[in-house]
Formats: structure tokens, sequence, C-alpha cells
């Protein structure tokens, strides 16, 4: 589980989270909402670490983050918006390997990490493959691969859609899919409620660093009118049904 307990964070003194308190359980499928700059991407990277509250605890397993860096990256996997910002090796094995190498395990888990992380998101037998030389839809593959072979049990990824045609975001899609079904905790920041809506157990929307939404996906999607969120089609707005209040 993470767990976030009044956590704040300000950026050179511009409040980024305010007092977020939230519980994410394993196994869980949620997706966080909100415009472009309501605090999505502050609250993923302090998941495991990449930032740090200025008040408040986060923790991973009843662990607090900080006290112990290298647990929390191995159970709560981070997938960035620009998969190519993440890639740290020319080819695809490598890159995925990168993660479990740092983890200090032997040669031969490190393969079987690569090798089961590669065939989850269709890739086996890619491995000696360039990363420039595949399409935006199989990098994001790649990078997913990457943070599977860490062994996570949450796996986070923001606005992974980015840049992606309509072939690789079903792709993408259908792997989160699989990841869920099969027990992984996946969390996933968007803006675009559209596709993911149908895959969610929960809702989280965000606006101005706070979490002003937080229910399950029918009632939520309600509730995200004038927070910048695209909702599929057909869906009753918070003030359609205001009559109703």
């Amino acid at each position: 589980m993470i767990e976030f307990r009044d956590v704040t964070y300000a950026f050179e003194e511009v409040p980024a989270l305010r007092s977020i308190s939230l519980e994410i359980p394993d196994g869980e499928f949620l997706v966080l909402v909100g415009a472009n700059g309501s605090g999505k991407t502050t609250l993923l990277r302090h998941c495991n670490g990449l930032l740090t509250p200025t008040d408040g605890t986060v923790l991973v397993d009843g662990t607090p983050v900080e006290t112990d860096l290298v647990a929390a990256r191995s159970s709560v996997a981070m997938v960035f918006q620009h998969p190519r910002d993440q890639f740290v090796a020319a080819t695809v094995g490598a890159d995925v390997a990168f993660g479990p190498e740092n983890l200090g395990l032997s040669r031969a888990e490190i393969d079987r990490r690569v090798t089961d992380a590669l065939r989850a998101v269709n890739l086996a037998g890619r491995a000696d493959e360039r990363i420039d030389a595949l399409s935006g839809g199989e990098q994001s593959r790649v990078a997913i691969a990457g943070a599977l072979a860490m062994g996570p049990t949450h796996l986070v990824l923001d606005e992974p859609f980015t840049g992606l045609d309509d072939p690789a975001r079903r792709s993408v899609l259908g792997h989160l899919e699989s990841l869920s079904n099969a027990g992984t905790g996946v969390i996933v920041a968007t803006h675009d409620v559209r596709d993911l809506a149908a895959l969610a157990d929960r809702v989280v929307a965000m606006s101005e660093g706070r979490v002003v939404v937080d229910d399950a996906p029918a009632r939520a999607l309600a509730e995200l009118e004038g927070l910048g969120v695209r909702v599929p089609d057909g869906v009753e707005t918070g003030r359609a049904r205001g009559d109703e209040r």
C-alpha cells in the first residue's frame, strides 16, 4: 500500500501539494486526473522518493519512503511522460536490465526478469534492437518493461499516451489492463480519462494541489466539470445534475 499522510510540498515556497491524505491499496487501478499544473506529477514523484514532502509522510508498505529508497523504488516503479527521458542504454535488453542490475541481483535473475518483462509487453525476442529505431508505442512498452523488471507491486505512469497514435494507445491500454488483471497495482495520471474509465477501480481528481474528488468511476466522472479533464461521451456532469442537489 502507498499512503500519503497530510503531505504538503512547496517548490521555491510555492505550494504544489496541500495537505494530501490518500491511501492506494495493492492491486488497485487508480486514475489520477486533473489539468496541467494541478499537482498530478508532483504527487506521483512522491510515491517512490523522487521528491520528498515539505511536510507530512509518504509510506510504502508501512515504511516511510525516505528511510528506504531502494525498497520504495523496487515496490513502486515509475514510467515518465516521455519514455525516452528515462532510457539509459542503446538497446532494449540493456535498458530493461539496468534497474535489476542496480539491485545487486544475480545475472541469472536479471536475465529472467528481462525475459519476463519483455514477454509481458509483447517484445519477446527483441532485446538486441536499438531503442531509437522503435516506434513511439514500442518505446512506451520498453519503458513499461523496464519498470516491470524491478518486480514492483505498483506501476505508476505519468501521461503515458502523450504523442501516441491510436494503435499504440490501444496497445499500451491493453498491456495496462493485462497487468492489472494479473494483480499489479496501476496508477495512471492523465487529463483525458476517456479510455481509462472502464479500467479504473477508482478516480482521484486534483486541482491546485488538492484532492477534490475521490470516488468510484461512475460517481467521480460526474464531478469533473471545470477541472480540465476530458471525460467519456454521455457522462452526466456535476453541472447537469445541479438542479437535483
